[in-house]
């Protein structure tokens, strides 16, 4: 295996491999000037990628949504993606991937024609919470989803994202749960669960949510071991007095939130089925490093 030491770092640009400190983008490309891009973070375990099929297709429906061609077929992403994974030293990775509607030769709003997409990948060292986080449980606070009404396309347009992630921050939170118009939606950076009488709870996958490849997992888990769900659309009043709130991303896996706005979630320790369905998770896991 062909790895290097850190900090250095091997990433993808446009058909040539380099260093990560290397990579360059011309100042006209759209994704800088525009935010006119579409994104994916694949985590890798054991340098495997989880669900690589799954996140391969959100793209797929990202770059159709923006009307971005997609540049690469299935075994051609695959294949760059095993060789960044090969040229960095962490087993764990979390693979980002950014396709952009390229470096015009001028900028315009409209979309230019016969510009190549900028298409890059880095991988960084995948660090999920241990599971003494996990135990611990963490705190969020809440605010109205005041995002645009295209949630469930990955792009890089993320400025909303960031300001809300970065009220979390200031208020020593891991996450901001958002509502709007009296429901449920999502967390700045995760999807959101909720646990009510023993029943797992879901928001649907609609425009307002990013369809999760670890919120889809959760519900085929809980399908597969009898698990009580339901999909379906979550009040602000259901989500303030859930027994459980659970945010969950390919990067934060499964964690509980035990504290929302100041108050405790249930009786603001980690409950009974986040332990149930952090154990399946983790199972999950170790098949895939076993037996990819």
């Amino acid at each position: 295996m062909n790895t290097l030491s850190a900090p250095a770092s091997l990433c993808y640009l446009n058909g040539e491999f380099l260093l990560l400190a290397n990579a360059r983008i011309s100042p006209l490309d759209r994704g800088f000037l525009f935010g006119d891009g579409a994104y994916e973070v694949i985590p890798c375990y054991a340098r495997k990628p989880l669900r690589l099929a799954e996140h391969l297709l959100r793209l797929v429906n990202t770059l159709e949504g923006i009307r971005l061609p997609n540049p690469h077929h299935a075994g051609e992403w695959a294949e760059i993606i095993a060789k960044v994974l090969d040229g960095n030293p962490w087993d764990n990775q979390s693979i980002y991937l950014q396709v952009t509607r390229g470096a015009p030769p001028a900028r315009k709003h409209t979309f230019p024609e016969n510009t190549p997409p900028t298409v890059f990948l880095m991988s960084e060292q995948l660090t999920t919470p241990s599971i003494e986080q996990f135990n611990a449980g963490a705190s969020a606070i809440s605010a109205s989803d005041d995002r645009w009404l295209h949630c469930d396309f990955k792009t890089v347009s993320l400025i909303a994202n960031c300001l809300l992630k970065q009220r979390a921050q200031d208020a020593n939170c891991i996450e901001i749960i958002l509502f709007r118009d009296g429901f449920l939606t999502e967390a700045s950076s995760s999807n959101v669960f909720a646990v009510r009488n023993d029943v797992l709870l879901a928001p649907p996958r609609n425009h307002l949510i990013l369809p999760g490849i670890t919120y889809d997992l959760v519900l085929e888990l809980a399908a597969r071991h009898n698990i009580p769900h339901e999909v379906r659309a979550i009040t602000e009043y259901e989500a303030r007095t859930a027994d459980e709130l659970w945010v969950t991303s390919s990067t934060k896996e499964i964690l509980p939130i035990t504290t929302l706005d100041g108050q405790p979630v249930g009786n603001g320790r980690v409950g009974a089925m986040a332990h149930k369905m952090y154990a399946l998770y983790q199972d999950f896991k170790h098949t895939l490093i076993l037996h990819g």
